[in-house]
């Protein structure tokens, strides 16, 4: 059963339409890929599910484990297990890391014994020690913004994972490691949506599906080798 449904969903920002009708479905545990060239609506799908202010749904409906997600305040969507990893994550100047995530993990109803182990585990698995006590990616690089994202994502273990670009300023290590990661929180139960312009991500995590988004509405769909295709022609595969 999925636990995300998109049905028929469209979308403006600033008055000016960008999702003519997205229609998309979310299984637990399985990565899934959503590609498409720039200003395609990839990064405003994801907002906008999120809640983001500015992105108004003007139709269809989105549902989270069957109940309405979009008649839902953004903090509620998270609180229901939506969440969010930011292409360019903002930095948060007086908030800790770690208190951050304390406070994040006592809204999914983690005590806080149980963060005391989670917390340093996490930390050790995205090799981030060195980054406890440290402002919320406050001179951070574009690499460790993006590994402070799934740290947050590692630990708060959502039905949900929306990552936007989490390939985008990081090496190969880098790369790696974040792979592992989002694999680890699928086989978990987590259903992820990796959204990405290029397929080096998904060929460490192999998605199960892949959509393709063009002009606002999901145009193709497949499995990992519409990725290769993707990756070898480009987008241009998409219109023959």
């Amino acid at each position: 059963m999925s636990v995300l449904v998109i049905e028929g969903l469209h979308v403006e920002v600033g008055g000016k339409p960008v999702l003519r009708g997205v229609d998309l479905a979310l299984e637990p545990g399985q990565v899934h890929a959503l590609m498409g060239p720039n200003g395609s609506g990839k990064s405003t799908l994801a907002l906008a599910l999120a809640g983001e202010p500015g992105y108004t749904v003007t139709r269809g409906r989105a549902t989270l484990d069957g109940e309405d997600l979009l008649s839902l305040p953004p903090h509620e969507r998270a609180r229901k297990g939506l969440f969010l990893a930011f292409q360019y994550p903002p930095e948060i100047e007086g908030v800790s890391l770690r208190e951050f995530l304390r406070l994040a993990c006592a809204e999914r109803g983690q005590g806080f014994c149980e963060f005391q182990r989670s917390y340093p585990h996490a930390l050790r698995r995205l090799r981030m020690e060195g980054f406890d006590g440290r402002e919320l990616n406050v001179g951070f690089s574009g690499g460790e913004k993006k590994r402070s994202e799934l740290l947050q994502l590692y630990l708060l273990r959502p039905k949900v994972a929306l990552l936007d670009e989490p390939d985008s300023g990081v090496d190969v290590d880098a790369l790696r490691l974040i792979a592992e990661a989002i694999r680890e929180l699928a086989e978990g139960g987590t259903a992820v949506l990796i959204i990405t312009h290029y397929p080096r991500i998904l060929e460490h995590v192999p998605p199960s599906e892949v959509f393709v988004l063009d002009g606002g509405s999901i145009v193709e769909r497949g499995g990992p080798e519409l990725a290769h295709r993707i990756g070898e022609e480009g987008f241009e595969v998409i219109r023959r």
